[in-house]
């Protein structure tokens, strides 16, 4: 599973609202509408397949073209909040404003309903399983307790949500996105393809999942795309 959160500039905001005043640290999620996003549509093209990208309501607003382009080629949209906000289980009433805004304008930029939503950052709540639900959802793909999909039940044991799960081990930025405030080692390729190829195997062995979680800012810098071009030609040698 090819999955790509295109937070653009709301994955700084998100982390510190005083960068909604800083336009060199925002360019980073610029970067990402600008070039990535065609540059990823243009390889999924190339190697014949359709990916997943969460987009956050604010994300639909301020780069529609680039959205509209993502459904248009036939890939799926899916919620990702309305500012990247993560989620606070002692607000649940700015829980349910996030996801309301985000349907608002996914569908008022797009004319898209999407049955799916991804958590910023990976954090939920029992609450936002339930909101997702009342809202019509189909899945989630926020946890990280299994390589297998499941089904949530709400505490009444109702079905809900089937969730998707992910991991930090496949997800591109622990390895590519750097911040001033937040410094962290940016890894080679080989060093990221070694790890994305080892849990592939496994997983595959397994007959589990394989979600690989990208940021377009990230996965979408030259070398990068390289390196997910590789990624994904390695992978289709398995039957």
């Amino acid at each position: 599973m090819l999955s790509f959160d295109f937070d653009a500039e709301t994955l700084w905001t998100s982390r510190d609202a005083a960068n909604w005043k800083k336009p060199g640290t925002l360019s980073q999620g610029t970067y990402g509408a600008r070039v990535a996003v065609p540059k990823i549509l243009e390889l999924l093209r190339d190697v014949g397949l359709k990916g997943t990208f969460f987009v956050p309501g604010w994300t639909a607003e301020r780069h529609p073209d680039r959205c509209a382009a993502i459904l248009e080629q036939g890939h799926e949209i899916g919620h990702h909040g309305y500012l990247h906000e993560y989620p606070d289980a002692d607000d649940p009433e700015g829980l349910v404003d996030s996801i309301d805004k985000g349907f608002d304008s996914l569908r008022k930029v797009l004319g898209y309903t999407p049955l799916g939503y991804r958590s910023p950052a990976g954090e939920t709540s029992a609450e936002l399983i339930k909101v997702l639900h009342q809202r019509g959802l189909e899945y989630d793909s926020s946890m990280m307790d299994d390589v297998f999909p499941y089904r949530h039940l709400l505490a009444d044991g109702t079905p809900s949500l089937i969730e998707l799960p992910w991991h930090w081990s496949l997800d591109d930025a622990v390895y590519m996105i750097f911040s001033i405030a937040r410094p962290r080692p940016i890894f080679t390729n080989a060093h990221v393809l070694s790890i994305w190829q080892e849990e592939f195997q496994e997983i595959y062995r397994w007959g589990g999942l394989f979600d690989l979680v990208m940021h377009p800012q990230a996965s979408g810098r030259p070398s990068r795309l390289a390196l997910l071009r590789q990624f994904i030609e390695w992978t289709q040698r398995f039957p």
